[in-house]
């Protein structure tokens, strides 16, 4: 088994559904199943190998003799990319750089399986809520859970929101943080602002402008005191969805 490093479940998910996505919606279905088979250089064989299933049905989809549905599209994009993980990521890194995921900066981004209050978000993440001092009533939708230093060395203002997901109401997660600064820099600076935002790193020392520019913004701010990133993550994966495609290599 390869390891992904930094190929996240986000990145993979994001990947699986533009295939997949690609293929439902094509003109000729037949010839993209064959187009994204050849991209991932998997012959009929192997592919059907790692589907269960024989050469010949993977031949009869790509000549148009079988219609591929959503349940047997699911099966091929995860086969490709299974493969693909046995030979080290090479085709999903290549898409990933061709549709601007940087690697590594998104550690999980799932959607909650209700809206939750801002007070809440705050009790899974183990969080302090450092401003406003009023209460906010406002609906979170999901999370973005951010490697803040890659973040800023990788990522422009303009790219920044491109990482808030299908929909604003959320929280963006910073991991790594010192002072808490640039994280909310960041948020001033992008035309697309989150529901709310988490930090998580300092125990204390919290940069004050930090706190000002949350104010300014109306936007809350959270201290997450959760012992570490693993600790982070499983709690806020309690409250949400579960990815859409799985990948176990």
């Amino acid at each position: 088994m390869v390891e992904k490093s930094s190929i996240t479940d986000y990145m993979i998910t994001i990947i699986a559904k533009r295939i997949a996505g690609d293929i439902a919606y094509s003109s000729n279905p037949s010839l993209a199943l064959k187009k994204w088979r050849e991209y991932f250089k998997v012959s009929q064989v192997e592919l059907a190998k790692t589907m269960g299933v024989s050469a010949s049905v993977i031949s009869d989809y790509e000549k148009g003799r079988r219609s591929p549905g959503a349940k047997f599209i699911r099966r091929f994009v995860e086969a490709l990319i299974g493969i693909d993980a046995t030979r080290g990521w090479n085709r999903v890194r290549s898409i990933a750089r061709s549709i601007g995921i940087p690697p590594g900066v998104v550690i999980d981004m799932r959607d909650f399986i209700r809206p939750l209050s801002v007070e809440e978000v705050a009790g899974l993440v183990k969080g302090v809520i450092l401003a406003p001092e009023f209460p906010i009533e406002r609906k979170v939708y999901g999370y973005t859970v951010i490697d803040s230093i890659k973040a800023i060395l990788s990522l422009s203002g303009v790219r920044f929101y491109t990482l808030l997901g299908t929909t604003t109401e959320r929280a963006v997660v910073f991991t790594g943080v010192r002072l808490g600064r640039s994280p909310m820099v960041a948020v001033r600076v992008s035309p697309v602002k989150p529901s709310m935002v988490v930090i998580h790193g300092p125990r204390e020392n919290v940069d004050p402008l930090a706190i000002e520019l949350a104010k300014t913004e109306g936007i809350p701010f959270i201290l997450s005191l959760a012992k570490d990133l693993d600790e982070l993550i499983r709690s806020l994966r309690k409250a949400s969805e579960p990815i859409t495609f799985s990948f176990n290599v």
